[in-house]
């Protein structure tokens, strides 16, 4: 017995997902270059579809007129040919139909134009023979010439439907003899075979021109494609841009917009990125100058033994890293309100007496030969607290940077109509490649023969409250010799009445 092992289904291997043409369609419709030359196509063929009425109007036009030229040269071929047959003497000269015979033999009409000899109210000869049916004896158009007056010219057009031959040119000669009109001779001309071939013509005009436009469109959509291919990379880039990637930047190729348009996004770029390391490192900064105080308390809290001493001690350390803690965050804020724009409170302040009151304040931050330069009797519109913590900071700062016997003088001047007032130490300067940072915050000279005691926010909350003051803060400074801060505040001062 053969027993059949059952078969595994063969299997089916998946149909890949039908090609979205539509949605690939959409896509490339909705791409701005192409959206572009689309419109500009549009436009093309609107102008065109518009231009070929216009050029088929002139056309015809044109054709019109070399009619009418090659019918007024056969009206006067006719008109020398029949006076030279008029003037010759009645006895000698042939019979009336065997003018027109000979002529008819002798000349041969344009294209599409016929001769046509009318005698006694009706059709005598022609050349060609052969006339088409609207031409023929008893058509309308025959009737319309046989009703014409015989001894006057005439110059007409008689509009008629292309597959009737189209519209009718003539030019009529009277055929008088001795004063009599014996009959009539007609130049005609049909417009339908030349207007046909104009249309061919028309045709093929518009025919060429849509291919053009269409080659036009599919060349410039390539080129657009290449030329705009900055815009893509630029939308790429910014994709991929994050706060942990910001190094991205476009090559810059050849000039124009496109260039320009490059140049300006590296550029805000470089400020962003700028703008996130100053904060990344603000940050940092902050964290560290929190974690060190916090470190301090938490070990000396955790050797704190039972020793009332040591734990006096242990709790003075503890609440001076505390307070320590508590000026560092009010400088942060103090950083933080300063585009809030109660930030200042504006009032006149007579500025000697400011400057007494700061000297007096400054002078207990260290054992230093402390001078004051009156500066001169006004009032200037200030917020004398923040200003007083400016120069304060500028004052502490100085003391920091300068040992004890070290000169530290505070004035105030006006020097072309703004007011400055300035901190000046004898100590040991600041080198030019700290000067271009030590406003930053956190910021700190790295050429002084001691690290400063605070957490490097002193000069640059000093010039956040020039700035919103509207002024600014400048720095000359020496190494070994000593450094001038000076607050420069914009016109604002009157002069002050007499102090009593």
């Amino acid at each position: 017995m053969i027993t059949k092992l059952p078969v595994a289904p063969a299997r089916m291997t998946p149909k890949p997902p039908p090609i979205q043409w539509r949605t690939r369609l959409q896509a490339l419709v909705g791409q701005t270059h192409t959206r572009i030359l689309l419109l500009y196509a549009v436009t093309l063929l609107t102008v065109i579809a518009a231009a070929i009425p216009i050029f088929r109007y002139f056309l015809f036009a044109a054709i019109d007129d070399r009619v009418y030229e090659d019918l007024a040269e056969e009206h006067e071929d006719f008109e020398a040919d029949y006076a030279a047959w008029n003037r010759t003497a009645p006895d000698t000269r042939p019979a009336l139909e065997d003018f027109i015979s000979n002529f008819l033999k002798a000349q041969v009409p344009e294209d599409d134009n016929f001769h046509l000899f009318f005698l006694d109210g009706q059709l005598y000869r022609s050349n060609p023979t052969a006339l088409p049916p609207s031409l023929e004896p008893g058509s309308a158009f025959n009737q319309h010439l046989v009703s014409l007056d015989v001894a006057t010219e005439t110059t007409d057009r008689v509009p008629a439907p292309i597959a009737d031959g189209g519209d009718r040119l003539y030019k009529t000669y009277p055929l008088q003899l001795g004063g009599q009109a014996e009959g009539l001779f007609v130049v005609v001309h049909l417009t339908a075979g030349e207007r046909a071939e104009a249309l061919v013509g028309v045709t093929l005009f518009a025919r060429i021109a849509i291919a053009v436009v269409g080659i036009a469109f599919l060349c410039a959509w390539l080129g657009s494609r290449q030329l705009l291919k900055p815009v893509g990379q630029l939308a790429k880039t910014a994709q991929v841009i994050n706060e942990k990637n910001l190094s991205q930047r476009l090559p810059v190729t050849g000039t124009g917009e496109l260039a320009d348009l490059a140049v300006a996004f590296n550029t805000m770029m470089d400020r962003v990125q700028t703008a996130f390391d100053t904060q990344r490192s603000f940050i940092n900064d902050a964290s560290h100058e929190l974690r060190t105080p916090l470190t301090i308390i938490q070990g000396h809290l955790e050797l704190m033994g039972d020793d009332p001493q040591e734990q006096a001690d242990t709790l003075a350390l503890v609440m001076d890293e505390l307070s320590r803690m508590g000026r560092f965050v009010q400088d942060l804020l103090l950083l933080a309100k300063a585009d809030r724009p109660d930030f200042l409170r504006l009032e006149t302040v007579h500025i000697p007496t400011l400057i007494d009151a700061v000297f007096a304040k400054v002078t207990a931050l260290g054992d230093r030969q402390w001078l004051k330069i009156s500066p001169p009797d006004v009032k200037w519109v200030v917020d004398s607290q923040q200003l007083t913590g400016a120069l304060v900071n500028l004052a502490n700062n100085a003391v920091q940077h300068t040992q004890p016997g070290d000169v530290i003088e505070l004035g105030g001047a006006i020097t072309e109509g703004h007011l400055r007032l300035w901190v000046r130490d004898t100590g040991a300067g600041i080198a030019a490649t700290d000067q271009t940072r030590i406003f930053d915050r956190f910021a700190r000279a790295a050429h002084t023969y001691r690290r400063s005691e605070g957490a490097g926010l002193g000069l640059a909350i000093v010039k956040t409250i020039a700035e919103t003051h509207g002024g600014s803060v400048t720095l000359h400074s020496q190494v070994g010799i000593g450094s001038t801060f000076s607050l420069i505040l914009p016109p604002g001062g009157t002069p002050a009445e007499p102090q009593p």
